[in-house]
């Protein structure tokens, strides 16, 4: 049937549209975006019967062809610089925007002069939670580095603990395909981009809200670090039981404290150190809670040891920091201490995070791929004594002297790549001129990684760490940051007859 043609019902207020339950039927709405979000979009308003205009740069032909299945009109124009008059004569009530386009785009100053009310996918899945009746928690992670992993980490900590719980938002499966899923869950753990939290201001109520680490990314799109920063700060707005925050980084703690929260929600530190009276960290070597407990002042509780994430392969310093925001996460929600310290010894890494490839003569390959800005880039390097540093790639503008400049002492050489090399080379030669570094022209693709891995065995030693780290994007050479993890293993086990 074609939706856009039906009769429209008289739907409630735009303000009222607060439940899947709510009248919904002919409201008229754009979709800004067809990447798996801005689908998830169209096909969810279908069936609550509004009507639907899609409006992209460019459709994929499957979401293309799937949008015609489901009645939908679509709008493709390479140039949005202006709204198209058929965007225009559809008078639009609502716009709900995929997190690709930026605040600044002129679609959405076109909507706030027009007075269209604009809320991004997170915010309608919120106002569709209970389409299975009682709606599942919400816990939302946001952070420069390290949300992925953390976001897995406590879906498996609840799911290993009875709790019917699903990773979803940014880490690929859209929120809205979350609620609409056939199991009805206990908990939703969803990663937030910061572009997704710039659109989702003060519109959820989460019951447990981590913000992991804070450095310069995505300027660009946000145009300041302080809107950056602004943006991730809204992970914390409503939450009513449990505000995690890094207690390394100070403008996690400072957001913390200028969140407006539900009364009764508290601040919950996570470090490498020794813990508050408040917080999950480390004392010698053991895990361990002193926010989730009676007696917070005089005892804590044993989570896990240094050793046993070791023996998982968890040990890593800033994977050791995504354990114990996870264990917040997943203790404020009443998993115990001893499911969490059993769910730790299963628990696998994503490929290229920090993914040990193979080890030869004495030497380790260290897949980092993940490592898409200097921030990763920092805490990988930190993770091992003696490093032949694979780096380079599409630096985004980002200054990456500081982060040379910091690992010098454990470098035992470098081998750059991609299209940003002058950077590196001049913060090489500044802060490392004996330091042997080694660049890898290759124009093609399949040349690579063969390439990089002839040069750093050479330059190896008996102790050190290959460690692709780029800290920075991928696209100028390989498709994504995958394409080019799976280049590096492969060259790898190729050098080595594998």
């Amino acid at each position: 049937m074609d939706h856009a043609l039906t009769s429209p019902l008289a739907h409630d207020p735009i303000d009222a549209l607060t439940s899947w339950h709510s009248r919904w039927a002919g409201l008229r709405v754009a979709v800004l975006g067809l990447g798996k979000t801005g689908f998830a979009v169209a096909d969810t308003l279908v069936d609550l019967g509004a009507s639907v205009l899609a409006v992209t740069e460019r459709a994929p032909e499957a979401q293309a062809r799937l949008l015609a299945v489901l009645g939908v009109p679509l709008l493709e124009r390479a140039d949005l610089s202006t709204a198209p008059e058929e965007l225009r004569a559809f008078d639009a009530e609502l716009l709900i925007v995929s997190p690709g386009f930026p605040p600044h785009h002129p679609l959405l100053a076109w909507a706030a002069e027009a007075g269209i009310p604009v809320w991004g996918d997170i915010e309608l899945a919120w106002r569709l939670r209970d389409r299975l009746g009682t709606p599942a928690e919400w816990i939302t992670v946001t952070g420069t580095n390290g949300k992925t992993t953390t976001v897995q980490l406590t879906e498996h900590l609840l799911r290993s603990a009875g709790v019917r719980a699903v990773a979803c938002g940014n880490i690929g499966v859209p929120v809205l395909d979350a609620i609409v899923a056939p199991e009805q869950f206990d908990v939703l753990v969803v990663e937030l981009s910061s572009h997704q939290l710039h659109y989702l201001a003060h519109a959820i109520s989460p019951f447990a809200s981590a913000c992991l680490n804070i450095a310069e990314d995505h300027l660009e799109w946000h145009g300041s670090a302080d809107a950056y920063v602004a943006a991730k700060g809204n992970v914390y707005a409503n939450t009513r039981v449990a505000c995690v925050y890094n207690r390394a980084d100070p403008v996690t703690e400072r957001l913390v404290e200028e969140a407006d929260v539900q009364e009764g929600a508290r601040a919950i530190g996570f470090g490498l150190g020794v813990p508050g009276q408040s917080d999950v960290g480390i004392v010698e070597g053991i895990l361990v809670d002193r926010a989730f407990l009676d007696d917070r002042r005089n005892s804590a509780l044993e989570i896990t040891t240094v050793a046993e994430l070791d023996a998982a392969g968890l040990a890593a310093p800033h994977i050791v920091a995504n354990v114990l925001a996870a264990t917040a996460l997943a203790r404020s929600y009443g998993v115990e201490p001893a499911a969490i310290r059993s769910a730790l010894t299963t628990f696998s890494l994503d490929h290229h995070r920090i993914e040990r490839v193979a080890r030869h003569a004495d030497v380790d390959w260290v897949d980092d791929s993940k490592a898409t800005n200097p921030h990763a880039a920092d805490a990988s390097l930190r993770a091992f004594p003696s490093v032949v540093w694979v780096v380079g790639g599409l630096l985004k503008g980002v200054d990456i002297d500081d982060l040379v400049r910091a690992h010098v002492p454990r470098l035992r050489a470098a081998v750059v790549i991609g299209a940003d090399r002058s950077a590196l080379r001049e913060a090489f030669a500044r802060h490392a001129p004996a330091l042997p570094v080694f660049e890898v022209e290759a124009g093609d693709t399949e040349e690579v990684m063969p390439a990089v891995v002839h040069v750093a065995a050479e330059a190896a030693r008996a102790g050190d760490t290959v460690l692709l780290a780029p800290a920075a994007a991928s696209m100028d050479q390989f498709s994504d940051y995958s394409d080019r993890g799976r280049r590096f293993q492969a060259a790898v086990h190729e050098f080595y007859g594998r």
